[in-house]
């Protein structure tokens, strides 16, 4: 009994021991915030934009710029965070951006509830696009993505599953493969905006 349980014991701290520092407590899912710390986090853009954190979010004030996740790129993911947009705010989920992205680098996931342009949440800017709006502006929501590579009909293409609140919306295929293995990062839309983002977490798939 007391070899076993020094044995099970050494296994354990072994497996602590090799674990990321920002695993998820669920299997599978990476933290990519963690509601205090932003060093794996860069402001690209405006000096006049500003990204801190107020009450365990990341939010987002100021003149325009992108907020990018310097952990890695990746390819096949599913992907979800928790967002809030201010009314008449806009902002943007990016992913498969560069790592020192402009608004036109990358898959855009649309943050828009009541801003002046009308797409709104749940679209895939410039490919699919939502104009009924499916929250409410300073209301929590949960924006969830799975992208991955793959092959329809003998043709490849990336799909773009896009999730909000736990309805799936649409899936997207890409057969121009217009992006390819990228960085994650948040917009700063214009200085009406507060995007406010937390839970953000990734699960690699197989590419």
């Amino acid at each position: 009994m007391h070899l076993l349980f020094r044995s099970t014991l050494g296994l354990f701290l072994l497996a602590t021991l090799f674990l990321s520092p920002n695993a998820s407590a669920e299997d599978g899912w990476v933290t990519l915030f963690d509601g205090k710390d932003m060093s794996e986090w860069e402001k690209v853009g405006s000096d006049e934009s500003d990204w801190k954190v107020v009450d365990g979010a990341i939010t987002g004030t100021g003149k325009p710029s992108m907020l990018v996740c310097t952990t890695s790129d990746y390819k096949n993911f599913k992907y979800r965070a928790e967002v809030k947009i201010n009314d008449g705010g806009n902002s943007g989920l990016y992913f498969r951006t560069t790592r020192r992205p402009g608004f036109l680098d990358g898959y855009e996931a649309q943050i828009d509830s009541t801003h002046t342009d009308p797409i709104r949440t749940g679209s895939l800017y410039g490919f699919c696009h939502v104009y009924a709006p499916l929250v409410k502006p300073d209301t929590w929501f949960t924006y969830e993505l799975e992208v991955r590579d793959d092959v329809w009909r003998g043709r490849k293409m990336t799909r773009v599953k896009v999730t909000v609140d736990g309805n799936e919306i649409y899936e997207y295929l890409d057969f121009a493969l217009t992006y390819g293995k990228g960085y994650f990062a948040f917009q700063q839309h214009d200085p009406g905006s507060v995007v406010q983002i937390r839970k953000v977490e990734v699960m690699p798939l197989d590419d």
